[in-house]
């Protein structure tokens, strides 16, 4: 009634024979548990440039810049998390069933998604995820948590993110149970992955599925970047190495076929695994931070 119909606080009241001071509280107790987000929409002339440039230069669908000047990368994260979540919520039209990657990124997007009634969706994970650590941001929870939120259904694939052998690999795809899932996956009508930079701030290291000595062989092949454990070159294309074969997950090229892909990324680190997804036109939307826009657009204008 306040929010959607705009009724004041008395005719509230009014109608549900209560005092005023209980509906106060009412509604700031919905703001404090996360029923109610107030998402204000920063849009200054810079960032409407920035996403103007990335929809043209990169045959973007849509981009969204989130002003994140000055704040450090965790509030910087948590912003683009939430533009990202409003960015989905209000693109749902007609759609049944959404794919999720993992990330502490898109943790945020799962954290600040409004609560909803969609109970004829149903949310996929785009990649296996076990273990006992970080397991808040592999995509089985978060899968499960974005269900929740939109009071829809989700899956879950019943396996490791990185297997130790490629046999192994193939043994557990083969499994009724885990290409099941795999095949909603490659269905889902949006895909919501995010983006990482192996070699800097890098969650893979982080959580230990990289070593160093691991690093200066993706060097070698030229890695920029990856896609839920799936390593790519600056042009985009997929870098087949020894983790690659040992991935339960849906594969780029699947990803690349998705109707719609929004990827959801934070901080300036990753500005050239950004970069290298778009020259190969891997993702549709593009939600960013204000400063990796700008070191975006800068590289590509250099080079062109």
């Amino acid at each position: 009634m306040y929010y959607n119909d705009g009724w004041t606080q008395a005719e509230i009241a009014a109608k549900l024979g209560v005092s005023r001071p209980v509906i106060s509280k009412l509604l700031q107790k919905a703001k404090d548990e996360g029923i109610v987000n107030i998402y204000i929409k920063d849009e200054t002339v810079r960032t409407v440039e920035l996403e103007q440039q990335l929809e043209k230069y990169f045959g973007l669908k849509d981009a969204v810049v989130v002003p994140a000047n000055g704040v450090s990368s965790e509030l910087a994260k948590r912003a683009v998390g939430l533009a990202g979540a409003n960015y989905l919520s209000q693109n749902m039209k007609g759609v049944k069933s959404i794919g999720i990657s993992w990330g502490t990124t898109l943790a945020h997007l799962v954290h600040e998604y409004p609560y909803e009634r969609r109970e004829d969706i149903k949310v996929v994970p785009l990649e296996g995820g076990m273990g006992v650590k970080s397991v808040n941001i592999h995509a089985n929870q978060l899968a499960n948590d974005l269900a929740k939120k939109m009071n829809g259904a989700c899956t879950y694939l019943y396996a490791p993110a990185i297997v130790e052998t490629e046999e192994l690999k193939n043994r557990l795809m083969a499994m009724q149970d885990i290409e099941t899932v795999l095949e909603s996956g490659r269905n889902v009508d949006i895909a919501v992955i995010s983006i990482g930079n192996p070699f800097k701030k890098s969650t893979l290291m982080n959580i230990g599925y990289l070593k160093e000595t691991d690093l200066s062989h993706l060097r070698e092949l030229g890695v920029v970047g990856d896609i839920g454990y799936r390593f790519f070159d600056q042009n985009g294309n997929s870098v087949n190495d020894s983790l690659y074969s040992k991935v339960i997950g849906i594969t780029m090229e699947e990803i690349k076929h998705i109707n719609m892909v929004i990827a959801v990324v934070e901080g300036e680190q990753k500005a050239e695994s950004v970069l290298g997804a778009l020259r190969g036109q891997l993702i549709d939307v593009l939600v960013i931070d204000e400063q990796m826009a700008g070191v975006i657009l800068k590289k590509y204008q250099h080079e062109v």
